[in-house]
């Protein structure tokens, strides 16, 4: 689709090298300014959507909330089992 608004814009621009009248001239050469304007947004438009995430894949918050609840455990396991400074290392 923004490959029509590019396609528009030059059409445009040929009209405005071809007219005679400068109301035409005028009207043709701003239709190209803002057709040209919406083909750069497009096309930022369709980089950011081949960017973007999934929705599908995007964890609900009771889901985030049980894996913070694990990590949580982990990590008081964790400290849990690890010599402090204090305690003397078995070689």
């Amino acid at each position: 689709m923004p490959w029509l608004f590019l396609l528009l814009a030059v059409a445009a621009l040929a009209i405005a090298f071809m007219a005679s009248s400068i109301a035409v001239v005028v009207v043709s050469l701003l239709a190209a300014l803002v057709l040209l304007g919406l083909w750069i947004l497009g096309l930022l438009a369709q980089r950011i959507d081949t960017q973007s995430r999934d929705d599908s894949q995007m964890l609900d918050p009771r889901e985030l909330q049980r894996l913070r609840e694990i990590a949580e455990a982990r990590r008081a396991g964790a400290a849990s089992v690890a010599p402090t400074a204090d305690e003397p290392r078995m070689p």
